[in-house]
């Protein structure tokens, strides 16, 4: 599946209508984003059930600014309109792949229970 390109204007409605969304935050003049843009694509060809997009920082400042980036490139997975994954570095294909792998095992009930336990606290 072909990259997406997010704005402030489709960002909501892109993470609400996908079960799981990878996001890399990324600027042109950033050479680790440069690097990691390939092993993104890569794992985007091999697991085309998942959404991934792409926030370009300079262009999206807003976007960067709600989610706190201060680091690119800043990986993040959301599953089912949470949060599960934030990092910031290049991640070599072999962690994109475990972090990938570790998202898709997570039991959302479980994750959203403890948020809401988080919460109460």
């Amino acid at each position: 599946m072909s990259t997406v390109e997010l704005t402030k204007e489709n960002f909501d409605q892109i993470v609400s209508d996908n079960d799981f969304v990878l996001i890399d935050f990324w600027a042109s003049w950033c050479g680790p984003c440069r690097q990691f843009a390939p092993v993104f694509e890569a794992a985007s060809e091999r697991h085309e059930d998942l959404v991934f997009a792409k926030v370009d920082t300079e262009a999206q400042q807003e976007l960067a600014a709600a989610f706190e980036i201060r680091s690119i490139p800043t990986l993040m997975i959301v599953r089912d309109n949470v949060a599960v994954f934030a990092q910031p570095g290049a991640l070599p294909e072999a962690a994109l792949e475990d972090v990938i792998g570790q998202a898709r095992k997570l039991d959302m009930d479980e994750v959203r229970k403890s948020i809401e336990d988080a919460k109460q606290k």
